[in-house]
Parts: structure tokens; C-alpha cells; sequence
């Protein structure tokens, strides 16, 4: 597959910055690349995730979030949550590291496919399961979003046409017990990803973010 490392690409929390909208949009600002959410026709409450950077502090990618915050708490029943998350990647071809001892490699949808994925299982807690036990499914779960993502050509996938900056765009696309989770290319030089639960994926349609700050609310 072609994505950054899986440390350069490592999703973030399934929450806002604990440490404050100023410093949770800081990451945002200083982006070179357009920043993706739902468009307008999502009325409802809008937040801001943590980005990705590599060992020089450029940002690779980064979630914007809608609806309701997920939670982890044990009193926070899932199926009653409802969210969608979206994933902008810029893409990179191949190129050095920062340090110059390596090559990061380039981005692609499977990058975004598997930020995704790993988001998902990131807010996603089996209420059944021991908190002890956490830790070796949500490694095992990650292991299976990275092996989807890196086939979006394979069975585990359909096709859906949503809007992107009004134009209609393929995405790949999967549903699981936990969510679902598709990834497509923007026009914008990025891709995006998005996961969400509660929501239908059917009915949404995503747009370049014009005022990211609108998202500390």
C-alpha cells in the first residue's frame, strides 16, 4: 500500500484536543492543503480532531468532526451515538525524510481508507469486551482495517457516488457492526476519508472548509 508510516499516520483521538480549541486549531492553520468536512447541508455541531505530522512538523493529515463527540465511557451506549468523521490526506509522492535517512512513501485513498478504518475502532468499544482486553482487539482490528485498505479492489468494498465540492465522486466504501467507513479522491490535491455511526454515509456530501475555526465550536 502506498501511505506514510504507520508512526507519520497514526490516527488520532476519537475526540476533540483536550487541551483547547486554540491549540486543537493551531495544527489546522498551518496546513498547505485544504481542509475537507461535511458541506452545508449538515446543520449540527462541528469539532476539531488532532492532525498528523511528520518528524519536521509538516502536516500530513487530519479529522474534522460532526455530531455528537464519541465516547468511550462505559455509560455511553454506541448504538445510540451518532457521528461522522471526516479524514483529509494531502497527497505526497515519494520523498525524503526529513532527516534524510530515509523515504516516506507516498499517500494514496488506501491512506486515507486506513486512517479511517483505525479512527473507527479508535471510538469504538464492544461494551461486552474487559477493559484489559482492549488493547489486543483494537491491535488485532487495526491489523484488519490495514489488510482492507490495502485491497479497496476487494470484495470487502462497493461503490459510492457522493458529492465533493458539488461534483459527484466515486468513493470506496464498507459497513461493519461497528460503523462504516469509505475513502475517495478530492480535487483539491488530497484525499479523504470518513467513518461515522448513527449516520448514514448515503446522505452525505463534503466540502472544502472554509473557515476551519468554525469548527472550535
Amino acid at each position: 500500500m502506498e501511505t506514510t508510516s504507520r508512526v507519520a499516520g497514526e490516527p488520532g483521538p476519537a475526540a476533540p484536543e483536550e487541551t483547547g480549541a486554540e491549540r486543537a486549531v493551531d495544527g489546522f492553520l498551518t496546513a498547505s492543503f485544504p481542509w475537507y468536512g461535511l458541506d452545508e447541508a449538515f446543520t449540527g455541531p462541528r469539532w476539531l480532531m488532532q492532525v498528523g505530522t511528520t518528524a519536521d512538523g509538516t502536516v500530513e493529515h487530519g479529522s474534522t468532526g460532526h455530531g455528537e463527540v464519541p465516547s468511550l465511557k462505559v455509560e455511553a451506549n454506541p448504538a445510540n451515538q451518532r457521528f461522522a468523521v471526516a479524514v483529509t490526506v494531502a497527497s505526497r509522492p515519494v520523498r525524503r525524510s526529513a532527516d534524510g535517512t530515509g523515504v516516506l512513501e507516498a499517500t494514496s485513498v488506501s491512506t486515507a481508507a486506513w486512517l479511517a478504518g483505525s479512527g473507527l475502532l479508535s471510538c469504538t468499544w464492544p461494551q461486552e469486551m474487559e477493559r484489559g482486553l482492549r488493547q489486543d482487539w483494537l491491535d488485532q482490528q487495526t491489523v484488519v482495517a490495514w489488510e482492507l485498505a490495502d485491497d479497496l479492489g476487494g470484495a470487502g468494498w462497493s461503490t459510492l457516488t457522493l458529492p465533493v465540492d458539488g461534483v459527484p465522486t466515486d468513493f470506496h466504501y464498507r459497513e461493519s457492526e461497528y460503523g462504516w467507513v469509505l475513502a475517495g479522491a478530492a480535487q483539491e490535491g488530497v484525499h479523504i476519508g470518513a467513518y461515522g455511526r448513527g449516520m448514514s454515509a448515503y446522505g452525505l456530501g463534503f466540502a472544502v472548509v472554509k473557515d476551519i475555526t468554525s469548527y472550535q465550536q
